[in-house]
């Protein structure tokens, strides 16, 4: 099945998950979904992602993360999407939730954290926010 846009994809299939209460989930391996899966990791709202094959192709095993039996990630939403492209300079990046959120940005040094890419100076396509 061809997906228009997979990182959308890949978010619904988290909050999917995270609602139905399951302690891991396996989606399609691409370069980009583990750049994004791995800053959800290395922020804490995810408890690791491992390569693995599904149906004979290559996959990720995503394990969730919960706290007190409730989902790590409480809101998360796709920002930038196919349609509608949004780029932002480092000092236009929005703040989540006066810091307690993420905005995942896809920079030209990789995918990282708002705070991240703050740090380094960089600007670029805000793909996601994760509270």
């Amino acid at each position: 099945m061809t997906v228009s846009d997979p990182l959308a994809d890949l978010l619904t299939r988290i909050r999917n998950a995270q609602m139905r209460g399951h302690e891991t989930l396996v989606v399609a391996s691409s370069r980009q979904r583990r750049a994004l899966l791995d800053v959800l990791v290395t922020e804490g709202y995810l408890d690791g992602v491992e390569d693995t094959e599904d149906a004979g192709f290559p996959a990720l095993r995503v394990r969730l993360r919960y706290r007190d039996g409730r989902p790590a990630i409480r809101r998360l939403r796709r920002v930038s999407r196919p349609g509608l492209r949004i780029y932002r300079r480092r000092r236009d990046l929005p703040h989540v939730l006066n810091g307690y959120g993420i905005c995942i940005v896809s920079t030209s040094s990789g995918v990282m954290s708002d705070r991240d890419a703050r740090a380094r100076g960089l600007g670029g396509e805000v793909l996601c926010t994760v509270a």
